[in-house]
């Protein structure tokens, strides 16, 4: 055979073989997911991030101004209600009800003497006016007495009267002594304080926060407040289930009750409007890992199903169709079902597939369309 010709076989061979291994379609490595049973949830859940509270937190401050003389407490510490955090130099006020509580016991004195100065006289009247009725007195003699008996009848009823507003005046110098201390409403954690012994207090004016003395907040009861978009807070009942996540804890999931539901809807920017729902924990072990101030995401039950089919909501395109494998051609299909209560984890399979289906997990693998040749990854 002429050598041209073999040559010019071999090249076509050669041509044939190339167009063979670049027309020959290659599978793409895609991961599927099964059709399952499991629980479902219609939820509710929060517009914005919520935030892990306590149920009783105060930002205390002194109702007058002065200098901080004594220091009770440091920030961590546990106090209990009525207990004193700090008081100002209160010399003074103090000197003030000593003053009156000394005159609140020469009242009471006072009173002692001229009631039982009454009572002497008012039996000297009688005892006259037994003998004058044996005409043994004058008459000038038992009406003296008589108005003697009636004076000190009057100067003990002063001096009682005297007596309470003596008490008056010293509870008002013990309000005015209280102002300079600074008391605990309430048992808790101090979680902040702002002044140091000598530094001077000045109570914030009517209108301009300032930054309170010590910030006290309760231990043993915390909640979130979350916002719900207001189209969704109407179908929230109080006592309904709450799954609770917080960016603090990744792939924990803590459980709730829907406590309170705010009877008013807040305008925070416009066309978004929401309502503030509190939530309790079910399980208060959980308290001491919880700070305040985390943030946290809400689902609110609204209903729940059961061991029923069910899909990752990411794998489902335009709500109710899923690229499902087909074993017998290794290719992927695109399939319509009819999908029941859906999250943003699961969606419900009503109808149109079967349990142990199929289906491309994530839509944003390269090339994997309906029709594309797939191998699975593990």
């Amino acid at each position: 055979m002429n050598k041209k010709v073999i040559t010019g076989l071999a090249l076509l061979l050669l041509a044939t073989l190339v167009w063979f291994y670049f027309d020959e379609e290659k599978p793409i490595s895609v991961r599927l997911v099964s059709v399952s049973k499991g629980t479902v949830d219609l939820t509710v859940s929060n517009t914005r991030a919520g935030t892990i509270k306590a149920c009783h937190r105060s930002r205390l401050s002194l109702p007058i101004g002065g200098q901080i003389a004594e220091l009770f407490v440091t920030e961590g510490d546990y106090v209990k209600k009525d207990q004193v955090l700090i008081r100002l130099w209160n010399k003074d006020q103090q000197a003030r009800f000593k003053e009156a509580e000394a005159r609140v016991e020469v009242a009471k004195l006072t009173v002692i003497e001229s009631c039982r100065l009454a009572e002497l006289n008012q039996r000297e009247h009688k005892r006259l006016a037994g003998l004058a009725e044996k005409k043994l007195v004058s008459v000038e003699q038992l009406d003296s007495a008589a108005t003697k008996a009636r004076i000190s009848v009057a100067s003990c009823s002063k001096a009682k009267a005297s007596t309470k507003s003596s008490m008056a005046s010293m509870l008002l110098q013990k309000a005015v002594l209280e102002k300079t201390e600074l008391t605990a409403p309430f048992s808790g954690v101090i979680a902040e304080i702002n002044g140091e012994v000598g530094e001077y207090i000045t109570p914030s004016p009517s209108g301009v926060a300032t930054p309170p003395a010590v910030d006290l907040i309760a231990d043993g009861c915390l909640y979130v407040r979350a916002p719900v978009d207001e189209v969704d807070a109407s179908q929230i009942k109080k006592g309904m289930a709450v799954h609770i996540t917080l960016d603090a804890f990744r792939g924990e999931q803590f459980q709730g009750l829907v406590s309170r539901i705010a009877p008013y809807v807040k305008e925070l920017e416009k066309q978004a409007r929401t309502v503030d729902i509190d939530v309790n924990l079910v399980d208060k072990t959980q308290y001491p890992k919880l700070l305040i101030g985390y943030s946290a995401d809400v689902d609110v039950i609204i209903q729940q199903k059961e061991q029923a089919l069910r899909l990752p909501t990411e794998t489902i395109i335009d709500g109710n169709k899923v690229l499902l494998y087909d074993e017998s051609t290794k290719r992927l299909a695109l399939k319509e079902f009819t999908p029941g209560l859906s999250n943003w984890r699961y969606t419900e399979i009503e109808s149109g597939l079967d349990d142990g289906d199929r289906v491309l997990l994530s839509l944003d693998e390269d090339g994997a369309v309906e029709g594309a040749l797939v191998t699975i990854k593990q």
